[in-house]
């Protein structure tokens, strides 16, 4: 079963309450994808299949997230036996350590959108801002699909994928991404922004 809106904030909600009920250690996650977009209401798209964890966020600052802690993989199959959720619904896929090496968007932490889900469960989830990023990466790095789809409902500016082509380009300089991230600003009605790369 994929997981909509509701089902999202139920399925953490749960996960909270099972964190706090056996005293585990306050966690607090960034997350990205689908179920980002979904918690912020900005796609039109109605499910996602999994809770994306970016990274930890400690002292305002992202941290690797690799590999989860055990005591919550383990209430988090709790909770997807309870709610019929997909496998591996909460993982860590995206904290991949070159983000951590080559760095995130600038600023990214000070864009945070955090929601409390209790005591022992904190979730921010990425802007709208930053979403066109990882989106423009995933769009390039994995092929279009629904990471393109998601980029043309969050409708970037020039400018933001101006901002966002370079930061994709410091992830991956060789000439091959640099061609298929070209020929997708220029889908997006910004050839333009091109040249100034």
């Amino acid at each position: 079963m994929k997981i909509t809106a509701d089902r999202l904030n139920q399925a953490l909600s749960l996960l909270a309450e099972r964190l706090e009920a056996r005293k585990a250690q306050p966690c607090h996650y960034v997350v990205c994808g689908g179920s980002s977009l979904l918690a912020l209401g900005l796609v039109t798209r109605t499910t996602t299949r999994d809770v994306d964890i970016l990274a930890n966020f400690e002292d305002g600052c992202l941290t690797r997230a690799q590999p989860l802690p055990f005591w919550l993989l383990e209430t988090a199959e709790d909770v997807r036996g309870q709610l019929n959720l997909p496998e591996k619904w909460l993982n860590a896929g995206p904290a991949d350590e070159s983000f951590f090496r080559l760095g995130f968007p600038e600023g990214i932490a000070a864009r945070l959108i955090t929601h409390q889900f209790g005591p022992a469960l904190t979730i921010s989830f990425i802007s709208r801002y930053d979403q066109v990023f990882f989106k423009l990466y995933a769009t390039v790095d994995q092929g279009p699909g629904r990471h393109l789809q998601d980029l043309e409902e969050l409708q970037p500016t020039a400018d933001e994928l101006l901002a966002a082509a370079r930061w994709c380009i410091n992830q991956d300089p060789s000439e091959g991404f640099r061609n298929v991230l070209a020929h997708a600003v220029s889908y997006l009605g910004h050839g333009t922004v091109v040249d100034q790369l």
